[in-house]
């Protein structure tokens, strides 16, 4: 009878201990450490029931053949975009986020409108006929889709041994349990065995593979920090609930950039490509509102232009609020002091409120030429005019420094009848002369700025 072993997990970095501990040795954190009984019936080098040895030999790297990675185009340019271009052969995706976002709704959609492929999905939430209820609401148009509602790895591989598949769908990684460890399925001995199961298969067959990954209440990803590491991609799938649109973020990517995005819009049919993202990002209204500015922004190599709302009011109370959606609230209480020092503006006494239109966040520091306008507009209740746009990062000591892409967000102003664009005068060294109705502008202080945009307020 093989003996029972106990071994205690960090659930922050998937450290290994002899013994309980307070604090995690590895990631510092306290009260992570986790006793889980285990068994393993083969080495930790054997493979699972389908995956075959290969003998490879180590080359030099000069007698390698130089070449692009082939890539699998999902027939999805919002996911193509993300991944850097298309599927790479033999590479393993972990795509996290909250309960119902639509993790499972875009995968299956993926698998079942993927043409020319053969594709397995394996369920292990839900049943056969719960996916097909699902696949015929989103739209069947692969024929070559097969489902598999299972969640022990062992099964898993011995069909993918009797057939042949050009990608392979995992979800959830959760629920997933192989008979080599003795313990729960989603706890963390689980998640990383079954997942170094995974790619093992993948780098093997050279087949890609997605997985489902389950985020905690803060908002990581359930299990082992290790996960994280093992794979090639980590997609995060994002959004609001009150809004229809969803965000698919590449958090790691070994094969293309980090800083791509997709958009994507809930509907009944499933998931729809968001192809220009500045029409939906930008409220429609019949006439123009103060505190209202539009700045021109990038996300990778996509430029949008999104909507900066602001609202500024006297403060009810001894100390103002300060308060912060989808924009950095550390950086608001720095350009409000730098409005305050540098440009003679007094809002230390007033409650400011920012939100960036959509449910969507922005990181990008070219928009905080739109955020102090708009701080302003709604103090002073002047209106920008619906036509203006801006794109330039502030400095601490009022200047207006240059952003990068800076064509890119005129392009974008130009193509949406944008009439004015308002940039530091260090990006129209390298901007061409623009045709068209756009006027470019640029300051070097954001002094000179405020004069010309409100008249020497």
């Amino acid at each position: 009878m093989a003996k029972t072993k106990t071994t205690y997990f960090c659930r922050e970095c998937g450290a290994e201990y002899s013994k309980w501990m307070g604090k995690c040795n590895a990631c510092g954190q306290w009260n992570t450490i986790h006793e889980e009984v285990i068994h393993i019936e083969n080495s930790k080098t054997s493979l699972p029931k389908g995956i075959n040895q290969s003998q490879r030999k180590p080359q030099l790297i000069h007698e390698l053949e130089a070449g692009s990675q082939p890539r699998l185009n999902m027939q999805n340019e919002e996911l193509n975009r993300v991944l850097g271009g298309g599927l790479v052969q033999g590479s393993l995706v972990l795509v996290g986020g909250e309960p119902g976002i639509g993790k499972s709704t875009l995968l299956l959609q993926i698998a079942i409108r993927l043409k020319g492929k053969k594709v397995l999905y394996v369920s292990g939430e839900e049943s056969e006929q719960q996916i097909r209820m699902r696949a015929e609401r989103i739209g069947i148009q692969n024929q070559n889709c097969y489902i598999l509602s299972e969640t022990r790895s062992e099964a898993i591989f011995l069909h993918l041994s009797q057939m042949e598949v050009d990608l392979l769908v995992i979800d959830s990684i959760q629920t997933l349990q192989t008979e080599r460890i003795d313990s729960t399925a989603g706890s963390i001995s689980q998640i990383r065995e079954c997942t170094a199961e995974l790619l093992r298969y993948a780098k093997s067959s050279d087949v890609p593979v997605f997985i489902v990954g389950h985020i905690t209440k803060d908002g990581t990803l359930a299990g082992p920090k290790v996960l994280e590491h093992m794979v090639d991609t980590v997609l995060q799938f994002e959004g609001d609930r009150n809004y229809g649109y969803r965000i698919l973020r590449s958090l790691k990517n070994r094969f293309g950039s980090t800083s791509e995005l997709g958009i994507y819009e809930m509907q009944n049919n499933g998931m729809r490509e968001v192809s220009n993202p500045s029409e939906i990002l930008i409220s429609q209204r019949d006439e123009d509102s103060s505190g209202v500015a539009i700045a021109a922004t990038m996300e990778g190599g996509r430029p949008m232009l999104i909507e900066v709302q602001a609202l500024v009011s006297s403060a009810v109370y001894g100390t103002p609020q300060r308060s912060a959606t989808g924009f950095d609230t550390r950086r608001l209480n720095m350009l409000l002091a730098v409005l305050e020092k540098k440009a003679g503006f007094k809002l230390a006494t007033k409650d400011v409120f920012l939100n960036i239109a959509g449910g969507i966040r922005v990181d990008d520091p070219a928009i905080d030429l739109a955020v102090a306008c708009a701080i302003l507009s709604s103090n002073y209740d002047l209106p920008l005019g619906d036509k203006i746009c801006f794109a330039a990062e502030v400095g601490l000591t009022g200047e207006i420094r240059n952003v990068n892409h800076a064509e890119q967000r005129i392009r974008e102003a130009e193509k949406l009848g944008f009439e004015k664009i308002y940039l530091s005068k260090f990006s129209l060294k390298g901007v061409q002369n623009q045709t068209g109705n756009l006027s470019v502008k640029g300051y070097s202080h954001i002094e000179q700025l405020f004069k010309s945009v409100f008249g020497g307020k």
